[in-house]
């Protein structure tokens, strides 16, 4: 089976000329919405990506109108492929994982995308371990001060219940029992 997929962001714009070039390329169902790329959840994106078998293809009119991102690209693809089926862009030939040039230039792409994602990772472990360096603290700040630590410690040793020292912190009773001296 021949999806098609034809998408654009507003209201105002229309979809009939990726309509008119999927149908001219064969397509024989067209999935087709109304909403920005930006947004996550295109429910008709996500119903084409539920439909697929294997040996069906996908066609696009251009890559922008199924990803806005090299991130998205090879998300939508890998979900494509998982699925057994191909994708083609009419206006990106060499967008075409039914070819061998195709499923290479979507590889390099995956490659390239994959070793921008290991820098950005390094850097930002180096990044934190810089700051612990620096005495930065991580994690979620603490619901009491020093102060209020060392007294919620003076009134539990005195024999208060620790629900009614929680209750006066606002916080809640494992907090207060968590509290070492």
């Amino acid at each position: 089976m021949i999806y098609g997929y034809a998408r654009v962001s507003t209201e105002g714009q229309t979809l009939e000329a990726q309509l008119d070039a999927l149908r001219a390329a064969g397509a024989e169902k067209i999935f087709q919405e109304k909403v920005s790329g930006a947004v996550t959840n295109r429910p008709q994106l996500v119903k084409l990506l539920a439909t697929l078998q294997p040996g069906d293809l996908v066609l696009i009119t251009r890559l922008d109108r199924l990803a806005r991102s090299t991130r998205d690209l090879l998300n939508a693809l890998d979900r494509i492929s998982s699925a057994g089926a191909g994708f083609r862009s009419l206006a990106e030939v060499w967008a075409d994982t039914t070819t061998a040039h195709g499923r290479l230039m979507v590889t390099v792409l995956g490659g390239i995308a994959e070793f921008e994602r290991e820098l950005i990772q390094a850097r930002t472990r180096e990044g934190r371990t810089r700051a612990r360096e620096r005495g930065v603290a991580f994690g979620r700040p603490g619901k009491l001060t020093p102060h209020q630590k060392r007294e919620a410690l003076a009134r539990k040793a005195a024999g208060e219940p620790v629900r009614e020292i929680a209750r006066s912190y606002a916080v809640s009773h494992s907090t207060i029992s968590r509290l070492k001296p």
